[in-house]
C-alpha cells in the first residue's frame, strides 16, 4: 500500500490532485498545530479583472494555539451564498454550471468543520472526474505516534502504524525527509513530479497554479482527469 499524508487543503490546485491519483490511500494529516491564513482555508481564483485573487472561508476561531482539526468555520450559511457570488466572473467559462453546482453540494449543510469542509471539497471534486479518493482522516485513527515529532518524522511514523509499504510526497517537501529513516522501517520513499497543466482561459490572462475550481470551469473533466494523471514518480 502507498499512503500519501497531507493537511487538508481548500480546493487545492491541480497537482494535489496528482497526489490523490498516485495514492492507494489518502490520510487527512489535520493533527498538527493550524496555521492562520494558510491554504486549508482559502485558495486562489481569476480576478475579474487580472491576475487573481483569494477565494477564503472565514473561520471563528483562527489562530495558532489550535489543532488542525479543531478550527470551525464563522458562518457556513453565509459560506454557502458568499463563496458562489464570488465566482460569478467565470459565467463565460463553459463549465460553470457544473462547477458550480459541485460548489453547492460542498457548502451543504451547517457542519463548522473546517477539516470537514476540505474533505468533502476533495471527494467531491474526485467524483466529478472519476478518480477513486479512499482516505482516512488522522485524527480519528488512534494511533501509537511519538509525543512531539519533527517535520520529517510524522510520516514515516504513521506509515509504520498503518502498515505501508511506501509512502509518496510532492518533489517540492524532498528536503524534509530522510531517506535512511524510511530505509530503516522497509518503507519506499517516493516523490511525485507533476506536469503542468495549461488551458484556454476566454477572455482572461492563463494563471498557473490555481485552484481545481479554475480547471473545472474551463475544462470536461476527462481532460482535467488525463492532466491530473500525467506526473512521475522518483524514488529517493
Amino acid at each position: 500500500m502507498r499512503l500519501a499524508i497531507m493537511q487538508p487543503y481548500f480546493f487545492p490546485y491541480p497537482g494535489h490532485f496528482s497526489l490523490i491519483a498516485a495514492a492507494d490511500e489518502w490520510i487527512v494529516f489535520d493533527m498538527p498545530q493550524y496555521t492562520p491564513r494558510s491554504w486549508m482555508n482559502r485558495n486562489r481564483v481569476l480576478h475579474p479583472a487580472a491576475d487573481w485573487k483569494w477565494l477564503t472561508a472565514p473561520l471563528a476561531n483562527s489562530s495558532i494555539h489550535i489543532r488542525a482539526h479543531e478550527a470551525r468555520l464563522l458562518d457556513p450559511d453565509r459560506l454557502r451564498c458568499d463563496l458562489p457570488r464570488q465566482l460569478t466572473h467565470y459565467r463565460r467559462a463553459p463549465y460553470y454550471e457544473p462547477t458550480i453546482a459541485l460548489l453547492d453540494r460542498v457548502l451543504a449543510g451547517s457542519d463548522t468543520s473546517l477539516v470537514g469542509l476540505d474533505v468533502r471539497g476533495l471527494a467531491a471534486v474526485c467524483d466529478h472526474i472519476g478518480l477513486p479518493f479512499r482516505y482516512r482522516i488522522c485524527s480519528q485513527l488512534d494511533l501509537d505516534l511519538p509525543e512531539h515529532p519533527g517535520p520529517g518524522e510524522w510520516a514515516p511514523a504513521i506509515c509504520e502504524a498503518l502498515g505501508a509499504a511506501a509512502y509518496v510526497n510532492p518533489l517540492g517537501g524532498r528536503h524534509l525527509f530522510d531517506p535512511a529513516r524510511f530505509a530503516r522501517a522497509g518503507i519506499a520513499l517516493e516523490f511525485l513530479d507533476s506536469h503542468p497543466f495549461t488551458y484556454e482561459t476566454r477572455g482572461f490572462g492563463f494563471t498557473p497554479g490555481l485552484s481545481i475550481l479554475d480547471a473545472l470551469m474551463w475544462n470536461p473533466p476527462g481532460t482535467v482527469l488525463d492532466a491530473i494523471r500525467s506526473y512521475e514518480l522518483i524514488r529517493a
